[in-house]
């Protein structure tokens, strides 16, 4: 079992800057593939950015690639995604995610078996 915790979202202008971080529990996080996802209100969850076990292997979704930034650090264990130059279109809750097959295949949400509870990230204009 594996759980998730998401924290840092917000409120910010449209313009700003706001840094989520993800912390798991379990003993094999060095394995996982990550990866963040994010639903506004209204819409389907969608893919925001995947991260492979060790770092080597990133994605991003394209509406906001340019602006976010995911890492992962296994020394301390903890995932984030920097968002740079926000829009009110990122309005929405921000969720993290851990597929423990560690394949790096970040798009496809039935491969992620744990989810954080989602942290609120809202953008004003």
């Amino acid at each position: 079992q594996v759980q998730l915790t998401e924290s840092g979202g917000g409120l910010v202008q449209a313009g700003g800057s706001l840094r989520l971080s993800c912390t798991a529990s379990g003993r094999r996080f060095q394995d996982y593939t990550m990866g963040w996802f994010r639903q506004a209100p209204g819409k389907s969850r969608e893919f925001v950015a995947g991260i492979s076990w060790n770092g080597d292997v990133i994605e991003y979704a394209d509406a906001v690639k340019g602006r976010f930034t995911i890492t992962k650090d296994n020394d301390i264990e903890v995932m984030t995604l920097q968002m740079d130059s926000l829009e009110l279109e990122d309005t929405a809750v921000y969720y993290c995610a851990v597929d423990t097959a560690g394949w790096p295949v970040f798009r496809i949400e039935s491969l992620y078996e744990y989810w954080g509870p989602g942290t609120q990230v809202s953008v004003s204009s």
